[in-house]
């Protein structure tokens, strides 16, 4: 029987072209998507802390203009100290800090954190179907 000169078609060297290829492009995807979620991370921290600092300006203005004495005094006395209080919390501790806070306390206090949830999916559930 004759030897046959056949160039042997490898279907190892045909793969490995696309796989190397699918593999960059996936890299080259998650590094996208990293720039993405953090350039969306930034902005949010930025917008978090422009409301910090709305709210410790309205809680500034209010107190600046409340009454001397009487109710309303203690009605814009405790209103502007919780919306000052609430601007320098959000300047100071951004988005990421809020959410280091709630996973704090939902794990510290993880039944009554799982009906607030169920009690926000029913609400949501309503809203919906009207």
């Amino acid at each position: 029987m004759p030897l046959r000169n056949h160039k042997r078609n490898d279907s190892s060297d045909f793969e490995e072209k696309p796989r190397f290829e699918s593999s960059s492009m996936t890299s080259t995807l998650a590094e996208k998507s990293k720039g993405a979620a953090g350039y969306v991370g930034e902005k949010a921290d930025k917008a978090t802390e422009a409301i910090g600092a709305g709210l410790e300006s309205a809680g500034n203005f209010i107190r600046a203009h409340e009454p001397s004495e009487g109710f309303f005094h203690n009605a814009g006395e405790a209103i502007g100290t919780r919306l000052e209080d609430t601007g320098r919390y959000l300047g100071d501790r951004g988005l990421s800090g809020i959410g280091e806070d709630v996973t704090s306390v939902v794990r510290k206090y993880p039944i009554p954190a799982l009906l607030i949830g169920v009690g926000l999916g029913v609400l949501l559930a309503r809203m919906v179907r009207r």
